[in-house]
């Protein structure tokens, strides 16, 4: 039977990747808890950083505006919207400036059609539909004997591993993209900048960790699978 009421697979392999991810999300929320509490020298609001990031670029067409939430901030290329948190838009902090440049990051990388943000919305319907199925079709084909169940949800789930495997180098871009407008355009001092990349860097972990647990998620799917034949 699968299982035998134990997975041994899931707590070897998945519980220490959700753990390391656990961590990451407490990481990123310290950092921005820190740095939100301090202001930076220039009073610039978050808005008036991500302003200057796309003035940078040359970019005009691109709206930002306030959303509800913590830490809710994005770039939406449907709409060519910068969405900020509320703290993020109109806070001073050295925090909202890194976050809010960071997203105007991203509208850089769809203005200068950066082709891993290409790569990553090809990939992203498939990878959506791995995501909300993958692993059930898999554990239902291993749990009935159907092997075609758990062929197809491994292969739908390997491309949410892809996507967010391509994200890494999507999200490390827009923070170094963030950084070098934040430095050329003296948005921050010296010793503020030092805070924004602490901000920026373990936010990008926490993407890494969502890695390693969907990796470790696929490799159980394989494992269980491979054990099944013998």
């Amino acid at each position: 039977m699968y299982g035998y009421f134990i997975d041994y697979y899931y707590i070897i392999l998945v519980v220490p990747a959700m753990l390391l991810s656990l961590l990451a999300q407490a990481w990123v929320k310290g950092a921005y808890r820190k740095y939100s509490k301090i202001d930076n020298a220039r009073r610039l609001t978050g808005e008036m950083a991500a302003q200057a990031v796309l003035r940078s670029y040359g970019i005009t067409d691109v709206r930002i505006e306030p959303v509800a939430g913590n830490l809710t901030d994005h770039y939406d290329p449907r709409s060519n919207v910068i969405r900020l948190s509320e703290g993020v838009f109109a806070g001073t902090s050295i925090a909202a400036v890194g976050i809010a440049c960071h997203e105007a990051g991203h509208a850089a990388q769809h203005a200068q059609n950066y082709v891993p943000i290409k790569v990553r919305n090809t990939i992203l319907p498939v990878a959506n539909i791995g995501s909300s199925g993958g692993i059930m079709l898999a554990v239902l084909g291993l749990v009935w004997g159907f092997d075609i169940l758990v062929l197809i949800g491994i292969v739908l789930f390997m491309f949410v591993v892809l996507f967010q495997l391509v994200t890494l180098p999507v999200e490390f871009d827009a923070s170094s993209r963030a950084m070098k407008i934040i430095g050329e355009s003296n948005l921050l001092e010296d010793d503020e900048k030092k805070g924004a990349r602490k901000v920026l860097t373990a936010a990008a972990m926490t993407y890494v960790a969502a890695l390693i647990v969907s990796i470790a998620s696929l490799l159980r799917l394989v494992l269980r699978a491979q054990g099944r034949r013998r």
